[in-house]
């Protein structure tokens, strides 16, 4: 994304996370994901979607959000930056998910080529073991999951998800400290909330060793598209994509216990 696009596309996600915040719409929605470590850790990589976690109706609440966006943040955007909006209910096969409801923004200015920008909000359900927190950011307060919840939630996602995203790894990477002594408990817990047990773990986890160099190629196209500039050096500086990926891999290998390839 362009550097101009990526500014105001941060500006827009600031707008839309505190309108949630501030309305009562946005009542035990739990601010999580990569938008979180980036807006209350800040964190180098930007991240193009917005996503909450929450344990009520997500078809109730995915309308509710829908509403409040045509109602007043699609104005607010139209005063504030001049940008036209649209905002639609995710419709189609990557919709079909028991788990997950989400809310399709589209920005632009009408008669300007290029200047259209996507994104979308989540609506979702993680394993949580402790009750949400409030966090502040410019004198909104925010609602989001536990630290140790938040990148407990990145890891039972690397095996969790039907499709791998480099982007889990990287905020691995990145958010390491906040385990806490007690997260391999918890996250075999949540593990088997899941229905995900360890000789799945293990297959998945000898998957991405295998498949390492498709997944370096991947971590390098997102330190390349959504880090910060000096962040992104620093990493290629150090080791780059393929330092990232053995670096967590060995770290989730420490965490889960999951035992070495027997040598053949």
């Amino acid at each position: 994304m362009k550097n101009g696009h990526s500014k105001l596309l941060e500006i827009i996600q600031k707008l839309i996370v505190k309108t949630i915040a501030t309305h009562s719409v946005g009542f035990n929605l739990s601010l999580i994901g990569g938008f979180r470590f980036r807006l209350l850790d800040n964190s180098p990589r930007m991240s193009i979607d917005i996503d909450y976690h929450y344990t009520g109706d997500l078809n109730k609440k995915q309308k509710e959000i829908i509403a409040l966006f045509k109602r007043k943040l699609l104005p607010e955007i139209k005063t504030r930056l001049g940008y036209d909006g649209t905002v639609t209910e995710r419709m189609g096969p990557d919709a079909d998910s028991p788990s997950t409801r989400i809310v399709d923004l589209a920005f632009f200015k009408k008669g300007v080529t290029y200047s259209r920008i996507e994104l979308s909000v989540d609506i979702t359900r993680i394993e949580c073991l402790d009750k949400p927190i409030a966090r502040t950011f410019e004198g909104t307060v925010f609602l989001t999951a536990s630290d140790k919840d938040m990148i407990e939630s990145k890891i039972i996602a690397v095996f969790d998800r039907q499709y791998m995203q480099e982007r889990d790894i990287i905020d691995i990477f990145l958010f390491k400290e906040k385990l806490a002594l007690d997260s391999r408990e918890r996250i075999f817990r949540k593990l088997a909330n899941r229905s995900l047990n360890i000789s799945y773990v293990a297959e998945r986890f000898d998957k991405l060793l295998k498949d390492r160099d498709y997944h370096v190629q991947n971590i390098n196209a997102v330190i390349k598209g959504q880090f910060d500039i000096q962040a992104a050096e620093t990493i290629r500086t150090g080791g780059g994509a393929e330092m990232v990926f053995d670096y967590v891999m060995e770290n989730l290998r420490e965490i889960l216990n999951i035992p070495g390839r027997q040598e053949s």
